[in-house]
């Protein structure tokens, strides 16, 4: 029996409970295809579900882990992915209702693959797939965002912040973004970032100072307990769009509609998943990547399946902005 190395969280718990262990490698089953993991980012989602904090749809033990890249090991043979084609994978119940990537492969529906041609290191692309669909996802689908319009990301230097900055930049938006750390304006002007905001909790009265009227598009980061303050920013028929909660507010008690949402003023939700990100969009990026017109922040390059701890770790510290990613040899 062929086996491999794999990270598996047996009981919900500090960082500890993620046990290196041996583990057959998984067989595929119709429909689903066998990747080769060259690397991984580490996501908030998998520290929460470490802690045990996560919906009903986590299941243990598992393997966690919500994406990756790599490499087909093998694929149906009614499918049109081939061994050693590189393809990229994210969420789709990864991690949580199946064994995820923090292993050395990985077992997933052939729907949520996305292939992918690139001379990018691996330990760049692996910090992409879930990013790039939730940052694209967002201000597609979310804010259906267009060349001209201003967009205000609310917690600018999480790695979707960063991700949305650079692909908005592209599309020809006018990006402000906002930082509770001064420090860190030099790295979101680098990513495309036109205004910087320091927010120190009530930031409509500044981005109305640089545009009276209010921005067309924002995409709301940080959560529940800023949204109200961020609504004000966004002009008449403008749209915010709730993505994250780095905030770890998900709910308003007593929501009152009337007195949260300007008049005029439209509120959105964005989650998604890998159909999301198409694989032509997936490949421009890395082409607009490998040609210097779109930025990458990585926090952090890991060696390893040991490095996962210290990924996590760093990660909850939240010292260094940017991806965490895990790469295996």
């Amino acid at each position: 029996m062929k086996t491999m190395r794999a990270i598996v969280l047996s009981k919900a718990g500090p960082l500890e409970n993620l046990i290196l262990e041996e583990r057959p490698v998984p067989e595929i089953r119709p429909g689903w295809v066998r990747i080769r993991i060259r690397a991984f980012g580490v996501n908030e989602s998998e520290v929460t579900t470490r802690k045990g904090l996560s919906s009903s749809d986590v299941t243990l033990p598992r393997i966690p882990g919500i994406e990756c890249v790599g490499e087909i090991d093998e694929a149906p043979a009614d499918s049109d992915l081939k061994p050693r084609q590189k393809v990229a994978t994210i969420m789709g119940g990864m991690g949580r209702s199946f064994d995820g990537s923090y292993a050395e492969y990985v077992v997933v529906p052939v729907g949520q693959v996305i292939p992918f041609e690139t001379g990018l290191p691996w330990d760049v692309v692996g910090a992409l797939p879930e990013m790039f669909q939730t940052a694209y996802g967002s201000l597609t689908t979310g804010l259906d965002l267009k060349a001209g319009q201003t967009l205000l990301i609310r917690g600018g230097t999480s790695t979707v912040g960063l991700s949305a900055a650079t692909i908005a930049e592209a599309m020809g938006a006018t990006v402000i973004a906002t930082t509770r750390n001064s420090e860190r304006t030099e790295m979101l002007r680098k990513v495309g970032v036109r205004h910087v905001v320091v927010d120190g909790g009530n930031i409509a009265e500044t981005v109305r100072k640089i545009f009276p009227e209010g921005v067309d598009a924002a995409l709301e980061l940080v959560g529940c307990g800023v949204l109200a303050d961020t609504l004000k920013a966004v002009r008449v028929h403008g749209t915010t769009c709730f993505t994250g909660a780095l905030g770890n507010q998900w709910t308003i008690p007593e929501f009152d509609p009337f007195s949260l949402i300007p008049f005029g003023v439209r509120l959105t939700c964005y989650g998604g998943d890998a159909t999301d990100l198409p694989a032509d969009v997936f490949n421009s990026q890395l082409e607009a990547i490998a040609a210097g017109r779109m930025k990458v922040s990585v926090a952090k390059v890991y060696q390893g399946l040991e490095g996962v701890r210290d990924a996590q770790s760093d990660l909850e510290a939240g010292n260094t902005p940017g991806k965490h990613v895990v790469v295996l040899d």
